[in-house]
C-alpha cells in the first residue's frame, strides 16, 4: 500500500466541511477534507502548491491512495506547470559553447564565417553564421520546425495503419503549454519543441495524438488504444510528466 496515514487530526467548519489528517502516496501530501455534500472525490492544486484531496465521508483510506496513485501523473503536471511559471527561464544568449537539444541530445553551438544556411547541425554541432545572430531565436525555430515536421510525419506513418486511423496531416507550430492536439478534420499538431524531447518521448506524444482520432477524451479505452500500439506508454508518459518541463526553450 502506497498511501499512509499522517495524522488524525480534524475540524468541521462552517459549512460542514470536515479537513481531517493527510496522506502520503509516494512523495505527494495531501491535506483531506470531508464533506457530507460531497460526492465524488477530486483533487486540487492550490497555487502554494499545496495538495487538497476533497471526498465523501465514507469514502476510506485505501480508495484515497489508490485514487491518487491514478491520478498522479496529471498532480506531477499540474506542480510542474506551477513551478515553471514561478522559474525564471534564462534565455539564450547564442554564443559559441552555449548547447541547444534536438531529439534529446545537447549540441554546441559554433559561429561559421562561411556555410550556405544559416543555421545547420554539422558534425555534432550546430553551426550559426554571425550575420545570423541577430534573429538566431527565428533561425532555430525554424530550423526545429521542419526538422519536427519530417520526423513526427514520419512516425505518424509508422503508427497510423496499426491503430486504424488515416489522418489528414501533421502541422507544426507554437501550441504554448501544449505538446500536441487533435484537430478539426483529422489533422494532427505540435508543438515545435517536441523535437528536443528524446526519441521515445516524443513517439509517445505521437502515439497519444493518433489515438485521439479515436477517442477525444482520456476514457480508459483512450488509454487502451495507447497501450496496444505502445507496451510500455506509461514509463514514458511518466518521463514527460516528471521532466518534459524540463526541456530547454529558446
Amino acid at each position: 500500500m502506497l498511501a499512509s496515514l499522517k495524522s488524525t487530526n480534524h475540524h468541521v467548519d462552517s459549512r460542514g466541511a470536515e479537513a481531517e489528517a493527510c496522506i502520503q502516496v509516494d512523495d505527494l501530501q495531501f491535506t483531506i477534507r470531508r464533506s457530507a455534500r460531497r460526492r465524488t472525490m477530486q483533487i486540487t492544486v492550490e497555487r502554494t502548491g499545496e495538495l487538497i484531496l476533497s471526498a465523501p465521508p465514507e469514502v476510506g483510506i485505501d480508495q484515497l491512495g489508490d485514487f491518487v496513485s491514478e491520478k498522479r501523473f496529471w498532480i506531477y503536471t499540474k506542480l510542474a506547470e506551477k513551478d515553471r511559471l514561478q522559474r525564471k527561464v534564462p534565455r539564450k544568449e547564442f554564443v559559441g559553447g552555449e548547447g541547444f537539444l534536438y531529439l534529446g541530445r545537447s549540441h554546441r553551438l559554433k559561429l561559421v564565417d562561411d556555410q550556405d544556411f544559416p543555421l545547420k547541425l554539422v558534425n555534432g554541432r550546430f553551426a550559426l553564421r554571425p550575420d545570423a545572430q541577430a534573429g538566431a531565436r527565428e533561425h532555430f525555430i525554424r530550423w526545429y520546425s521542419e526538422k519536427a515536421r519530417v520526423w513526427l510525419s514520419g512516425r505518424v506513418a509508422d503508427y497510423q495503419s496499426r491503430m486504424e486511423v488515416a489522418p489528414t496531416g501533421v502541422k507544426v507550430q507554437d501550441l504554448g503549454y501544449r505538446w500536441g492536439s487533435c484537430g478539426k478534420g483529422d489533422w494532427l499538431y505540435f508543438h515545435w519543441k517536441t523535437i528536443l524531447l528524446p526519441a521515445r518521448i516524443a513517439e509517445y506524444v505521437v502515439v497519444h495524438e493518433i489515438a485521439h482520432l479515436h477517442e477525444p477524451h482520456h476514457t480508459p479505452a483512450f488509454w487502451l488504444r495507447v497501450e496496444r500500439a505502445m507496451p510500455d506508454y506509461a514509463q514514458r508518459k511518466a518521463w514527460l510528466a516528471e521532466h518534459g518541463i524540463d526541456v530547454e526553450g529558446i
